[in-house]
Protein backbone atom coordinates (compact mmCIF):
# COMPACT_ATOMS: atom_id res chain seq x y z
CA UNK A 1 0.00 0.00 0.00
CA UNK A 2 1.24 3.50 -0.75
CA UNK A 3 0.01 7.05 -0.51
CA UNK A 4 1.63 10.15 0.87
CA UNK A 5 -1.21 11.97 2.47
CA UNK A 6 -4.04 14.07 1.27
CA UNK A 7 -4.12 13.24 -2.43
CA UNK A 8 -5.53 10.21 -4.15
CA UNK A 9 -3.66 7.01 -3.59
CA UNK A 10 -1.74 5.76 -6.56
CA UNK A 11 -1.36 2.08 -7.29
CA UNK A 12 2.14 0.71 -6.82
CA UNK A 13 3.77 -2.67 -6.57
CA UNK A 14 3.13 -3.07 -2.83
CA UNK A 15 -0.30 -4.68 -2.95
CA UNK A 16 -1.69 -6.74 -0.11
CA UNK A 17 -2.72 -10.25 -1.08
CA UNK A 18 -5.65 -11.33 1.09
CA UNK A 19 -6.55 -14.92 1.80
CA UNK A 20 -10.17 -15.88 1.20
CA UNK A 21 -11.11 -15.87 4.90
CA UNK A 22 -9.75 -12.36 5.49
CA UNK A 23 -11.33 -11.17 2.24
CA UNK A 24 -14.74 -12.45 3.35
CA UNK A 25 -14.41 -10.78 6.75
CA UNK A 26 -13.64 -7.43 5.11
CA UNK A 27 -16.43 -7.75 2.57
CA UNK A 28 -18.93 -8.58 5.31
CA UNK A 29 -17.70 -5.59 7.31
CA UNK A 30 -17.94 -2.98 4.53
CA UNK A 31 -20.88 -4.61 2.78
CA UNK A 32 -19.29 -4.50 -0.65
CA UNK A 33 -17.22 -6.84 -2.82
CA UNK A 34 -13.54 -5.94 -2.81
CA UNK A 35 -12.94 -6.85 -6.45
CA UNK A 36 -15.84 -4.87 -7.95
CA UNK A 37 -14.75 -1.26 -8.61
CA UNK A 38 -18.20 -0.44 -10.03
CA UNK A 39 -19.92 -1.04 -6.70
CA UNK A 40 -21.33 2.21 -5.17
CA UNK A 41 -19.12 1.72 -2.10
CA UNK A 42 -15.98 2.18 -4.22
CA UNK A 43 -17.49 4.44 -6.87
CA UNK A 44 -20.04 6.66 -5.06
CA UNK A 45 -22.31 9.01 -7.05
CA UNK A 46 -21.51 12.75 -7.07
CA UNK A 47 -22.61 14.74 -4.02
CA UNK A 48 -25.83 16.70 -4.24
CA UNK A 49 -25.78 20.44 -3.55
CA UNK A 50 -27.16 19.79 -0.06
CA UNK A 51 -24.48 17.18 0.64
CA UNK A 52 -21.78 19.53 -0.67
CA UNK A 53 -23.02 22.23 1.73
CA UNK A 54 -22.90 19.78 4.65
CA UNK A 55 -19.39 18.68 3.67
CA UNK A 56 -18.15 22.27 3.51
CA UNK A 57 -19.66 22.95 6.94
CA UNK A 58 -17.89 19.91 8.38
CA UNK A 59 -14.58 21.13 6.93
CA UNK A 60 -15.15 24.60 8.42
CA UNK A 61 -15.88 23.18 11.85
CA UNK A 62 -12.87 20.84 11.61
CA UNK A 63 -10.58 23.81 11.03
CA UNK A 64 -11.89 25.38 14.22
CA UNK A 65 -10.61 22.33 16.13
CA UNK A 66 -7.01 22.90 15.05
CA UNK A 67 -4.76 24.83 17.39
CA UNK A 68 -5.36 25.94 20.96
CA UNK A 69 -6.40 29.55 20.48
CA UNK A 70 -8.17 30.75 23.60
CA UNK A 71 -6.45 28.33 25.98
CA UNK A 72 -4.88 30.35 28.78
CA UNK A 73 -1.55 29.29 30.29
CA UNK A 74 -3.01 29.33 33.79
CA UNK A 75 -5.28 26.38 32.91
CA UNK A 76 -2.18 24.23 33.35
CA UNK A 77 -1.19 23.75 36.99
CA UNK A 78 2.50 24.16 36.23
CA UNK A 79 3.82 24.87 39.73
CA UNK A 80 1.83 22.01 41.21
CA UNK A 81 3.14 19.61 38.56
CA UNK A 82 6.72 20.72 39.25
CA UNK A 83 6.29 20.07 42.97
CA UNK A 84 4.56 16.75 42.31
CA UNK A 85 7.45 15.48 40.19
CA UNK A 86 9.97 16.78 42.71
CA UNK A 87 8.20 15.00 45.60
CA UNK A 88 8.00 11.80 43.59
CA UNK A 89 11.78 11.75 43.27
CA UNK A 90 12.43 12.58 46.91
CA UNK A 91 10.02 10.31 48.78
CA UNK A 92 12.02 7.08 48.61
CA UNK A 93 9.84 5.43 51.26
CA UNK A 94 6.68 5.71 49.18
CA UNK A 95 5.24 2.41 47.98
CA UNK A 96 5.18 3.73 44.41
CA UNK A 97 8.93 4.37 44.57
CA UNK A 98 9.78 0.98 46.04
CA UNK A 99 7.67 -0.95 43.54
CA UNK A 100 9.15 0.78 40.47
CA UNK A 101 12.77 -0.24 41.02
CA UNK A 102 12.65 -2.27 37.79
CA UNK A 103 12.00 0.83 35.65
CA UNK A 104 13.76 3.51 37.68
CA UNK A 105 15.68 5.16 34.82
CA UNK A 106 12.57 5.43 32.64
CA UNK A 107 10.67 6.97 35.54
CA UNK A 108 13.46 9.50 35.98
CA UNK A 109 13.36 10.32 32.26
CA UNK A 110 9.59 10.94 32.40
CA UNK A 111 9.88 13.20 35.43
CA UNK A 112 12.98 15.10 34.32
CA UNK A 113 11.66 15.73 30.82
CA UNK A 114 8.42 17.00 32.37
CA UNK A 115 10.44 19.47 34.42
CA UNK A 116 12.44 20.57 31.37
CA UNK A 117 9.28 21.12 29.33
CA UNK A 118 8.00 23.31 32.17
CA UNK A 119 11.32 25.18 32.36
CA UNK A 120 12.13 23.92 35.86
CA UNK A 121 14.89 21.34 35.49
CA UNK A 122 16.80 23.46 38.00
CA UNK A 123 14.75 22.15 40.96
CA UNK A 124 16.68 18.85 41.00
CA UNK A 125 20.32 18.06 41.79
CA UNK A 126 21.83 17.37 38.38
CA UNK A 127 25.08 15.91 39.73
CA UNK A 128 23.27 13.46 42.00
CA UNK A 129 21.07 12.28 39.15
CA UNK A 130 23.94 11.91 36.68
CA UNK A 131 25.91 9.95 39.30
CA UNK A 132 22.99 7.54 39.75
CA UNK A 133 22.64 7.07 36.00
CA UNK A 134 26.31 6.19 35.72
CA UNK A 135 25.99 3.67 38.54
CA UNK A 136 23.43 1.87 36.38
CA UNK A 137 26.04 1.35 33.67
CA UNK A 138 26.91 -2.31 33.05
CA UNK A 139 30.38 -2.15 31.43
CA UNK A 140 30.69 -5.85 30.67
CA UNK A 141 27.55 -5.60 28.52
CA UNK A 142 27.78 -2.05 27.20
CA UNK A 143 24.31 -0.92 28.24
CA UNK A 144 22.41 0.61 31.12
CA UNK A 145 20.22 -1.20 33.63
CA UNK A 146 16.99 0.31 35.01
CA UNK A 147 18.55 0.47 38.46
CA UNK A 148 21.74 -0.53 40.24
CA UNK A 149 22.26 -4.31 40.36
CA UNK A 150 19.77 -4.97 37.55
CA UNK A 151 20.53 -6.27 34.05
CA UNK A 152 21.24 -4.02 31.10
CA UNK A 153 18.40 -3.55 28.61
CA UNK A 154 17.88 -1.44 25.50
CA UNK A 155 14.83 0.33 27.02
CA UNK A 156 16.82 1.73 29.94
CA UNK A 157 19.87 2.40 27.83
CA UNK A 158 17.72 4.85 25.86
CA UNK A 159 16.42 6.39 29.09
CA UNK A 160 19.99 6.85 30.34
CA UNK A 161 21.09 8.52 27.10
CA UNK A 162 18.02 10.78 27.19
CA UNK A 163 18.72 11.83 30.79
CA UNK A 164 22.37 12.59 30.06
CA UNK A 165 21.22 14.57 27.01
CA UNK A 166 18.87 16.63 29.18
CA UNK A 167 21.78 17.62 31.45
CA UNK A 168 24.22 18.09 28.56
CA UNK A 169 26.50 15.33 29.85
CA UNK A 170 26.83 13.29 26.68
CA UNK A 171 30.62 13.17 27.13
CA UNK A 172 30.07 10.54 29.85
CA UNK A 173 28.65 8.07 27.33
CA UNK A 174 30.87 5.27 26.08
CA UNK A 175 29.51 5.49 22.57
CA UNK A 176 31.49 2.62 21.09
CA UNK A 177 30.54 0.24 23.91
CA UNK A 178 26.84 1.09 23.49
CA UNK A 179 27.15 0.71 19.72
CA UNK A 180 28.62 -2.76 20.21
CA UNK A 181 25.78 -3.60 22.60
CA UNK A 182 23.20 -2.55 20.00
CA UNK A 183 24.96 -4.56 17.32
CA UNK A 184 24.76 -7.64 19.52
CA UNK A 185 21.00 -7.19 19.92
CA UNK A 186 20.15 -7.39 16.23
CA UNK A 187 19.07 -10.80 14.99
CA UNK A 188 20.81 -11.83 11.81
CA UNK A 189 17.85 -13.91 10.68
CA UNK A 190 15.31 -11.09 10.24
CA UNK A 191 16.86 -7.82 11.48
CA UNK A 192 14.64 -7.63 14.59
CA UNK A 193 16.09 -6.00 17.72
CA UNK A 194 16.18 -7.90 21.00
CA UNK A 195 15.73 -6.10 24.30
CA UNK A 196 18.61 -7.90 25.97
CA UNK A 197 20.61 -11.11 25.77
CA UNK A 198 17.52 -13.21 26.54
CA UNK A 199 16.05 -12.71 23.10
CA UNK A 200 12.63 -11.03 23.38
CA UNK A 201 11.85 -8.89 20.32
CA UNK A 202 9.41 -6.00 20.11
CA UNK A 203 8.95 -2.92 17.94
CA UNK A 204 9.69 -0.88 21.09
CA UNK A 205 13.20 -2.30 21.12
CA UNK A 206 13.67 -1.50 17.44
CA UNK A 207 12.72 2.13 18.04
CA UNK A 208 15.01 2.35 21.08
CA UNK A 209 18.01 1.01 19.17
CA UNK A 210 17.39 3.39 16.27
CA UNK A 211 16.97 6.38 18.58
CA UNK A 212 20.03 5.56 20.69
CA UNK A 213 22.26 4.99 17.66
CA UNK A 214 21.18 8.36 16.25
CA UNK A 215 21.62 10.26 19.51
CA UNK A 216 25.14 8.87 20.09
CA UNK A 217 26.10 9.40 16.44
CA UNK A 218 26.61 5.71 15.67
CA UNK A 219 23.78 5.19 13.14
CA UNK A 220 25.42 2.28 11.33
CA UNK A 221 26.03 0.05 14.34
CA UNK A 222 22.83 -1.76 13.32
CA UNK A 223 21.56 -2.68 9.88
CA UNK A 224 18.82 -0.09 9.52
CA UNK A 225 17.59 -1.54 6.24
CA UNK A 226 16.85 -4.87 7.91
CA UNK A 227 15.07 -3.09 10.78
CA UNK A 228 12.86 -1.31 8.24
CA UNK A 229 12.02 -4.61 6.59
CA UNK A 230 11.12 -6.14 9.96
CA UNK A 231 8.93 -3.18 10.90
CA UNK A 232 7.16 -3.57 7.56
CA UNK A 233 6.23 -7.11 8.58
CA UNK A 234 4.55 -5.72 11.72
CA UNK A 235 2.06 -3.72 9.62
CA UNK A 236 -1.53 -4.98 9.82
CA UNK A 237 -4.48 -4.98 7.41
CA UNK A 238 -6.16 -2.18 9.39
CA UNK A 239 -3.24 0.19 8.80
CA UNK A 240 -1.78 -0.08 12.30
CA UNK A 241 1.30 -1.81 13.65
CA UNK A 242 1.78 -4.44 16.34
CA UNK A 243 4.59 -5.42 18.68
CA UNK A 244 5.80 -8.07 16.25
CA UNK A 245 4.58 -9.65 12.99
CA UNK A 246 0.95 -10.69 13.53
CA UNK A 247 0.60 -8.67 16.74
CA UNK A 248 -2.54 -6.61 17.33
CA UNK A 249 -2.45 -2.99 16.19
CA UNK A 250 -1.80 -0.72 19.14
CA UNK A 251 -1.20 3.03 19.30
CA UNK A 252 1.95 2.65 21.40
CA UNK A 253 3.45 0.25 18.89
CA UNK A 254 2.39 2.55 16.05
CA UNK A 255 4.56 5.30 17.51
CA UNK A 256 7.58 3.02 17.79
CA UNK A 257 7.16 1.95 14.16
CA UNK A 258 6.42 5.40 12.73
CA UNK A 259 9.22 6.94 14.80
CA UNK A 260 11.58 4.15 13.83
CA UNK A 261 10.80 4.53 10.14
CA UNK A 262 11.31 8.30 10.44
CA UNK A 263 14.74 7.68 11.97
CA UNK A 264 15.56 5.50 8.95
CA UNK A 265 14.26 8.07 6.47
CA UNK A 266 11.67 5.49 5.44
CA UNK A 267 8.32 7.13 6.13
CA UNK A 268 7.39 6.33 2.53
CA UNK A 269 6.79 2.78 3.79
CA UNK A 270 3.77 4.09 5.73
CA UNK A 271 0.32 4.31 4.17
CA UNK A 272 -0.24 7.81 5.53
CA UNK A 273 -3.94 7.99 4.69
CA UNK A 274 -4.85 4.55 6.00
CA UNK A 275 -2.80 4.80 9.20
CA UNK A 276 -3.90 8.41 9.69
CA UNK A 277 -7.51 7.24 9.60
CA UNK A 278 -6.80 4.47 12.15
CA UNK A 279 -5.14 6.95 14.50
CA UNK A 280 -7.88 9.57 14.11
CA UNK A 281 -10.42 6.90 15.03
CA UNK A 282 -8.77 6.62 18.44
CA UNK A 283 -10.45 9.86 19.58
CA UNK A 284 -13.58 9.23 21.65
CA UNK A 285 -16.49 11.48 22.59
CA UNK A 286 -14.76 12.60 25.80
CA UNK A 287 -12.00 14.13 23.65
CA UNK A 288 -9.28 11.74 24.80
CA UNK A 289 -7.58 9.05 22.76
CA UNK A 290 -7.50 5.31 23.26
CA UNK A 291 -4.89 2.79 22.17
CA UNK A 292 -7.18 0.28 20.48
CA UNK A 293 -10.81 0.18 19.32
CA UNK A 294 -13.48 -0.05 22.03
CA UNK A 295 -11.09 0.94 24.83
CA UNK A 296 -11.34 3.82 27.30
CA UNK A 297 -9.35 7.01 26.64
CA UNK A 298 -6.03 7.36 28.43
CA UNK A 299 -3.77 10.41 28.65
CA UNK A 300 -0.67 8.46 27.62
CA UNK A 301 -2.18 7.80 24.18
CA UNK A 302 -2.35 11.56 23.70
CA UNK A 303 1.38 11.27 22.99
CA UNK A 304 1.52 7.94 21.17
CA UNK A 305 -1.24 8.93 18.73
CA UNK A 306 -0.48 12.62 18.38
CA UNK A 307 3.28 12.21 17.83
CA UNK A 308 2.60 9.67 15.07
CA UNK A 309 0.12 12.03 13.41
CA UNK A 310 2.63 14.87 13.82
CA UNK A 311 5.37 12.89 12.06
CA UNK A 312 2.94 12.22 9.21
CA UNK A 313 1.77 15.83 9.09
CA UNK A 314 -1.80 14.97 10.10
CA UNK A 315 -2.30 16.45 13.57
CA UNK A 316 -5.25 18.36 12.12
CA UNK A 317 -7.10 15.08 11.68
CA UNK A 318 -8.21 15.13 15.32
CA UNK A 319 -9.98 17.68 17.52
CA UNK A 320 -7.01 19.17 19.36
CA UNK A 321 -9.10 21.42 21.56
CA UNK A 322 -11.16 18.49 22.80
CA UNK A 323 -7.97 16.53 23.49
CA UNK A 324 -6.43 19.45 25.39
CA UNK A 325 -9.56 19.75 27.52
CA UNK A 326 -9.39 16.03 28.30
CA UNK A 327 -5.74 16.24 29.39
CA UNK A 328 -6.35 19.33 31.52
CA UNK A 329 -9.32 17.57 33.10
CA UNK A 330 -7.01 14.80 34.26
CA UNK A 331 -4.91 17.15 36.40
CA UNK A 332 -4.97 16.59 40.16
CA UNK A 333 -5.94 19.98 41.57
CA UNK A 334 -4.98 19.02 45.13
CA UNK A 335 -1.47 17.57 44.81
CA UNK A 336 -0.46 18.10 41.19
CA UNK A 337 0.37 15.58 38.51
CA UNK A 338 -1.75 14.18 35.68
CA UNK A 339 -3.69 10.90 35.80
CA UNK A 340 -4.74 8.53 33.04
CA UNK A 341 -8.35 9.69 33.33
CA UNK A 342 -10.25 12.33 35.35
CA UNK A 343 -10.41 11.65 39.11
CA UNK A 344 -7.83 8.84 39.00
CA UNK A 345 -4.51 8.93 40.86
CA UNK A 346 -1.77 10.88 39.05
CA UNK A 347 1.65 9.44 38.27
CA UNK A 348 4.85 10.66 36.64
CA UNK A 349 4.27 8.55 33.52
CA UNK A 350 0.95 10.18 32.61
CA UNK A 351 2.19 13.59 33.75
CA UNK A 352 4.98 13.44 31.17
CA UNK A 353 2.87 12.15 28.29
CA UNK A 354 0.11 14.66 29.02
CA UNK A 355 2.58 17.55 29.00
CA UNK A 356 4.32 16.18 25.90
CA UNK A 357 1.02 16.06 23.99
CA UNK A 358 0.13 19.58 25.07
CA UNK A 359 3.59 20.65 23.89
CA UNK A 360 2.99 19.16 20.43
CA UNK A 361 -0.25 21.14 20.23
CA UNK A 362 1.56 24.35 21.14
CA UNK A 363 0.02 24.87 24.58
CA UNK A 364 1.29 28.17 26.03
CA UNK A 365 4.00 27.95 28.66
CA UNK A 366 5.40 24.55 27.60
CA UNK A 367 8.64 24.17 25.65
CA UNK A 368 8.37 22.45 22.25
CA UNK A 369 9.15 18.73 22.06
CA UNK A 370 10.46 16.69 19.14
CA UNK A 371 7.87 14.09 18.05
CA UNK A 372 10.49 11.49 17.09
CA UNK A 373 13.04 11.68 19.90
CA UNK A 374 10.56 12.61 22.67
CA UNK A 375 13.04 15.18 23.93
CA UNK A 376 12.71 18.97 24.15
CA UNK A 377 13.70 20.41 20.79
CA UNK A 378 16.42 22.58 22.34
CA UNK A 379 18.11 19.37 23.57
CA UNK A 380 17.96 17.81 20.09
CA UNK A 381 19.45 20.96 18.59
CA UNK A 382 22.23 21.02 21.19
CA UNK A 383 23.16 17.40 20.46
CA UNK A 384 23.12 18.05 16.75
CA UNK A 385 20.37 15.69 15.64
CA UNK A 386 18.26 17.16 12.90
CA UNK A 387 14.74 18.28 13.58
CA UNK A 388 11.83 16.41 12.04
CA UNK A 389 11.11 17.61 8.51
CA UNK A 390 7.62 18.52 7.31
CA UNK A 391 7.13 15.10 5.74
CA UNK A 392 8.19 13.30 8.91
CA UNK A 393 11.68 12.32 7.81
CA UNK A 394 14.76 12.76 9.96
CA UNK A 395 17.73 13.60 7.80
CA UNK A 396 20.46 12.80 10.33
CA UNK A 397 22.82 15.09 12.19
CA UNK A 398 23.91 18.63 11.48
CA UNK A 399 27.22 18.95 9.70
CA UNK A 400 30.19 19.25 12.05
CA UNK A 401 28.07 18.00 14.93
CA UNK A 402 29.99 17.72 18.16
CA UNK A 403 30.93 14.36 19.59
CA UNK A 404 33.07 13.41 22.52
CA UNK A 405 36.43 15.15 22.26
CA UNK A 406 38.86 13.24 20.13
CA UNK A 407 36.25 10.75 18.96
CA UNK A 408 35.79 9.60 15.42
CA UNK A 409 32.26 9.75 14.05
CA UNK A 410 32.64 6.34 12.47
CA UNK A 411 30.51 3.54 13.97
Amino acid sequence: MGGDGDGEREDDERKVELDEETKKILEDFIGAPIDDPTHPFWNPPPLTEEEEAIFEDVKRRAKECVGLDGFAEDLLLKDMHVQYVKRSSEDKDAIEYVLTDHLRLSGMYWGLTSLDLLGRLDVVDADEIVDFVQRCWVPEVGGYAPCVYHDAHVLYTLSAVQILALFDRMELIDRDAIAAFLTSLQRESDGAIMGDEWGEVDTRFAYCALSISTLIDRPHCIDRGKVVEWIDKCKNFDGGYGSDPGGESHAGQVFTCVGGLALCDAVDRIDHTFLGWWLAERQVKAGGLNGRPEKLPDVCYSWWVLSSLCIMGKMHWIDQKALARFILGCQDEKKGGIADRPDDEPDVYHTFFGLAALSLMGFPGIKPIDPVFALPTHVCERIGVMRTAADGTVVGRRENSSTTKGESVEP
